[in-house]
């Protein structure tokens, strides 16, 4: 499903703008808060700690030889891939996609 916007959601917001986006989703049946969406990343990314949260074992990864350059520039090895499943929305009005994830 599309998820659209409606000048009414443009209230207060100063344009132009290129505002992250924050949610909420459920990733593996476990709720997670404050996700922080920018389209401008080439990567989905998923910290250590909160991948530990999953209950996830670590050799689950799959292994990743290529480098992510951060925000200023740094270089970042991944730990590792893998898939996990997203659900975004409430019945009826819900949809799941399975994404790759980067372990950092």
């Amino acid at each position: 499903e599309v998820i659209s916007f409606s000048e009414a959601d443009y209230e207060r917001v100063h344009l132009p703008h290129d505002d992250p986006v924050v949610v909420t989703l459920m990733v593996e049946l476990f709720t997670m808060k404050r996700i922080f969406i920018d389209s401008g990343s080439l990567a989905d990314i998923l910290y250590k700690y909160a991948f530990d949260q999953l209950r996830i074992l670590i050799d689950q990864l799959k292994p990743m030889k290529t480098p992510l350059v951060g925000f200023v520039g740094e270089m970042v090895h991944p730990l590792g891939s893998i898939d996990l499943l997203v659900v975004a929305g409430t019945a009826p009005r819900q949809t799941q996609v399975q994404m790759t994830f980067m372990v950092v």
